[in-house]
C-alpha cells in the first residue's frame, strides 16, 4: 500500500502544479517525464497515464468532485480536491484495466473516511443515472457518457463490499485505554468573612499645568524684520537713485530756471536731504564673491561658449578692418520697433483685460435671464411630475392584479410537477436493479482476468527489481598529470593547465598597472586643462560683467514712453459701460419691495451680493487707476 500511496502523492503534486491558463499539457507532461528519470518504468508510466488522463478529463472531474463538496463533503479539506479527481478518474476509465483488487488497494492505502464518503457519493446509482449524465453530456456526446457510465454500474456490488469494509476499518479502531480516572473532591475550605466596604480614597486633584506661552501660536517676529529691512532698503536705494538723477538734472540746467517759482517747493525738500555727488561710475552692481564650485562639464561648457564669442567678435573685427557696414543704424530701427511692438503688447493686454470685463458683464446678464428660465421650467416640471404620479398609482394596481393571477397559476402547477416526479424515480429505481443483475456475470469474469494480469505484472517487477540491485562500479583514479588522450589540438594536463593560468593572470596584473598609470597621468593632464579654461573663464566674466553694468547705466537713461490710449480701448470701456447700466437698470426691476417674510429670498440675496461686488470692484479699479497715474515715475524706475 505504500507503493500505491507513493505513487498517488506525486501525482496528486504534479497535477497541483500544473495550471491551465499558462502551461500546456504536452509541455507539461515532458517536465514531468523529464523529472521522473529516477523511478522505475513501470512507475513512470503509471504515474504520467493517470497524470495525462485527470489534465485531459478534468472539467468531467471537476463536476463531481465540486457537487461532491457541496453535498456530502461539506467537512472534507479543501486540500483533498486532487486526490477526489484522481480517485473519480480511476474509477472512471481506469477500472477495467487495472482490475478491482489493484483498485481496491489503490483506495485502501488512503484514509478510510475520506474514500468511504467519496466512493458513496460517486456510486450511488441514483447519482450516476441522473445529474451526473446529464452534466457529462453538456461536455460530451451522450454515447460516450453512455459508454463511461454503464461500467460504474455493472461495479456497483463489488463496491458496496469495499465500502463497507472501509467502514469496518474506520469503526475498528483501537478503543483507548482504560485507567482510573481521578475523580474531583471539592475542597473543604473556611468560608470567608464578607469584605468591609473600603473607605473612598479622595479623589487627587492634580496641579494646574502651566499653559504654553503665546509665542507658540505666534509666528516668529525675524521674518518680518528682515522684510521690513529688505522694504527699507528698497525704497532707500530708490530714493537715492532719484536724487541722483535729479541732481545731474540741476547740475545741467540754467541757473535761471533753477530758481523758478515751480521748483521751490522741491529745492525746499532736497534741502534737508544729505547732498549726493555725481560720480562717473555710478553704478549698483555688487559681484558676488562667494567662490561656486564647477563640475568638469560645466567648466568645458561655459569655456566653449566664451571661446565661440571670441572667435565671433574677431570675426566681426575682421569684417570691419575688410571693409564692413556698421550695424547702429540697424540696431536703432530695431530699437524703435521694439519700442512699437512693447506698446502695441500693452494696448492688446488691455483689450484682454476688458474684453473679460465685458464677458463677466455679459455673464451676469446670461445669468438673470437664465434665472427667470428657470423659474417657469420648475413650475412646468411640477405639474408633470403630478400628472406621472398619478399614472404610477394606476400602473402599480394593475400590477397587483396580475401578480395574484400568476400566484395562482403557478401553485397549481407545483401539484402536477409533484406526481410526475414520483413516477419517474420508480421507473429508473427498476431500471437500476435489472441493470444491476445484468452486470454481475460479466464483474466477475473480469475479476479473474484482472487477477491473472496482476499476477503478471508482479512477476515482471520482481525481475526488474532483481537487475536492479546488481552491484555496479564506482569511482575512477584519475592522475593530474597526464594527458588525455583525446587526439585534440593542443591538449594538456591538469597540472600544465594550472601553471599557464597562473602566466596569464601575471601578464593580466601587469596589464591593469600600465593601464593604471596611464590614467592617472590622463588625470593630471585634464585637471591642467580645466585650470587653465578656469582662468580664462574668470576673465571672460569680468569682462562681461564691465559691459553688463555699461549697459545697465545706457538703460536706466532710457525712461519708458508713457501708454498711449488706443481706439479698440476706448470702443471697449464704452461697451462695459453699456452693459453694467443695463445690467444695473434690470436688477432694479427685478428687485420689488415685499413683506418681511419674502424680502430674503435666495434669489434676491443672491442678485444683491453680485450687485455688491460689482461695485467694489469699480471702486478698486478707479482707485488703483488713481494710484497708478500718481504713481507713473516710480513705477518706470522701478521698471528700469
Amino acid at each position: 500500500m505504500a507503493y500505491y500511496r507513493k505513487c498517488l502523492g506525486v501525482v496528486i503534486e504534479q497535477l497541483g502544479r500544473f495550471k491551465p491558463e499558462k502551461d500546456s499539457p504536452e509541455q507539461f507532461l515532458e517536465t514531468v517525464r523529464a523529472s521522473l528519470q529516477t523511478l522505475s518504468p513501470q512507475r513512470q508510466a503509471f504515474i504520467l497515464e493517470v497524470l495525462s488522463g485527470c489534465i485531459e478529463y478534468r472539467k468531467l472531474l471537476a463536476v463531481v468532485v465540486d457537487a461532491f463538496y457541496v453535498r456530502d463533503g461539506r467537512l472534507c479539506l479543501r486540500a483533498d480536491y486532487r486526490l477526489f479527481q484522481v480517485i473519480c478518474y480511476l474509477a472512471t476509465f481506469q477500472l477495467e484495466e487495472l482490475g478491482f483488487q489493484l483498485f481496491s488497494d489503490i483506495v485502501k492505502s488512503q484514509p478510510a473516511d475520506k474514500m468511504r464518503k467519496f466512493l458513496g457519493f460517486f456510486f450511488n446509482p441514483l447519482n450516476l443515472c441522473s445529474w451526473i449524465r446529464d452534466e457529462w453530456s453538456l461536455v460530451y456526446e451522450t454515447a460516450h457518457v453512455t459508454a463511461w457510465t454503464d461500467p460504474l454500474l455493472r461495479w456497483q456490488p463489488e463496491v458496496q463490499e469495499l465500502i463497507s469494509q472501509l467502514e469496518g476499518r474506520s469503526t475498528s479502531r483501537p478503543p483507548p485505554s482504560k485507567t482510573k480516572v481521578t475523580e474531583p473532591k471539592s475542597f473543604n475550605l473556611t468560608v470567608p468573612r464578607p469584605r468591609a466596604i473600603p473607605v473612598p480614597e479622595p479623589v487627587p486633584v492634580m496641579a494646574k499645568a502651566t499653559p504654553a506661552p503665546q509665542s507658540t501660536y505666534q509666528p516668529p517676529k525675524e521674518p518680518k524684520v528682515l522684510e521690513m529691512t529688505k522694504r527699507y532698503n528698497r525704497r532707500r536705494a530708490e530714493e537715492l537713485l532719484l536724487l541722483a538723477n535729479l541732481e545731474e538734472m540741476r547740475c545741467a540746467a540754467p541757473r535761471a530756471r533753477r530758481e523758478a517759482p515751480a521748483q521751490g517747493s522741491r529745492k525746499l525738500r532736497l534741502r534737508f536731504l544729505p547732498r549726493i555727488h555725481k560720480t562717473p561710475k555710478l553704478t549698483f552692481y555688487r559681484p558676488n564673491e562667494v567662490p561656486v564650485k564647477l563640475n568638469t562639464a560645466t567648466i568645458l561648457r561655459e569655456g566653449a561658449l566664451y571661446q565661440r564669442q571670441v572667435e565671433k567678435e574677431l570675426q566681426r573685427v575682421d569684417k570691419l578692418v575688410d571693409g564692413a557696414g556698421d550695424f547702429s543704424e540697424f540696431l536703432e530701427w530695431q530699437r524703435k520697433m521694439q519700442a512699437k511692438d512693447r506698446e502695441e503688447q500693452r494696448a492688446a493686454d488691455e483689450c484682454r483685460r476688458l474684453q473679460g470685463k465685458l464677458s463677466h458683464e455679459e455673464a451676469a446678464l446670461a445669468r438673470q435671464q437664465l434665472l427667470q428660465e428657470n423659474r417657469h421650467r420648475a413650475t412646468q416640471r411640477r405639474e408633470e411630475m403630478a400628472e406621472l404620479m398619478r399614472q404610477r398609482a394606476q400602473r402599480r394596481l394593475q400590477e397587483e392584479k396580475s401578480l395574484k393571477e400568476l400566484v395562482e397559476q403557478v401553485a397549481e402547477g407545483q401539484k402536477n410537477v409533484q406526481v410526475a416526479q414520483m413516477k419517474l424515480l420508480k421507473g429508473r429505481r427498476q431500471a437500476v436493479q435489472e441493470m444491476a443483475e445484468e452486470n454481475r456475470v460479466l464483474l466477475q469474469r473480469r475479476a479473474e482476468e484482472a487477477k491473472e494480469e496482476q499476477r503478471r505484472r508482479c512477476e515482471l517487477i520482481n525481475q526488474l527489481r532483481a537487475l536492479e540491485s546488481q552491484p555496479t562500479r564506482q569511482g575512477k583514479l584519475v592522475d593530474l598529470t597526464q594527458t588525455p588522450g583525446h587526439g585534440l589540438e593542443g591538449e594538456m594536463s591538469i597540472v600544465e593547465l594550472r601553471e599557464r593560468l597562473a602566466l596569464l593572470k601575471e601578464a593580466q596584473q601587469r596589464e591593469e598597472e600600465e593601464r593604471r598609470d596611464q590614467i592617472i597621468q590622463g588625470k593630471r593632464a585634464k585637471s591642467q586643462e580645466l585650470q587653465n579654461a578656469l582662468e580664462q573663464i574668470s576673465l571672460c566674466r569680468a569682462a562681461m560683467g564691465r559691459s553688463a553694468a555699461l549697459r545697465w547705466e545706457e538703460k536706466k537713461a532710457a525712461a519708458p514712453p508713457a501708454p498711449s490710449q488706443d481706439e479698440r480701448v476706448q470702443e471697449l470701456q464704452r461697451r462695459i459701460e453699456e452693459r453694467a447700466a443695463e445690467r444695473r437698470s434690470r436688477a432694479a426691476k427685478q428687485y420689488v419691495p415685499a413683506s418681511r417674510a419674502e424680502r430674503f429670498k435666495p434669489q434676491e440675496l443672491q442678485a444683491q451680493h453680485w450687485l455688491k461686488l460689482e461695485q467694489s470692484r469699480e471702486r478698486r479699479l478707479r482707485a488703483r487707476q488713481r494710484r497708478g497715474s500718481a504713481c507713473g515715475p516710480a513705477r518706470r524706475l522701478q521698471a528700469a
